[in-house]
């Protein structure tokens, strides 16, 4: 009975899990211009992240003009847009779903390392959500467990 608990519940949370969000996190060598490419499932999900460039106090100078980062989204369009810099956060919401391209450029002539995590995030609407109807045979059988258990319990008692 413990192992149909445990397999429900370890069940519920990858589903919860998978459903809620996808992180990537990676390390890319930037020599001119190198893009990441993602996919997004669902128009509106929340797509964060961050980035950093290894090291970049020990070799830059104040004259180093610092990278580029550019989301574009999957019908082309320009959804973010950093100028400049060392590293920075970014937040936004998917006009649409499909692939979205992330940029980083380098104006630089030295390759720079660059640090790399995304998240995209999606809450799911009711839609997306389980009816009534799918989780009456579950509540069916969570009560016929409980039946189960108090039985055990009683005998135990005795």
């Amino acid at each position: 009975m413990a192992k149909i608990w445990g397999k429900m519940w370890a069940l519920m949370g990858l589903l919860l899990f998978n459903s809620v969000c996808n992180v990537s996190s990676l390390s890319v060598n930037v020599n001119n211009i190198e893009c990441v490419y993602e996919y997004v499932l669902y128009e509106g999900d929340t797509i964060s992240g961050n980035f950093v460039v290894v090291d970049h106090d020990i070799f830059w100078g104040s004259d180093h003009p610092g990278i580029d980062f550019t989301v574009t989204s999957p019908a082309g369009n320009t959804v973010h847009e950093l100028k400049g810099t060392s590293g920075d956060k970014f937040e936004f919401k998917a006009p649409r779903s499909g692939m979205y391209k992330f940029c980083f450029h380098n104006p630089h002539s030295a390759p720079e390392t660059v640090s790399f995590h995304i998240h995209i995030g999606h809450i799911p609407t009711e839609h997306d959500l389980a009816k009534d109807e799918h989780l009456d045979p579950i509540n069916v059988k969570i009560a016929e467990l409980r039946e189960a258990l108090e039985s055990v319990t009683a005998e135990q008692n005795k």
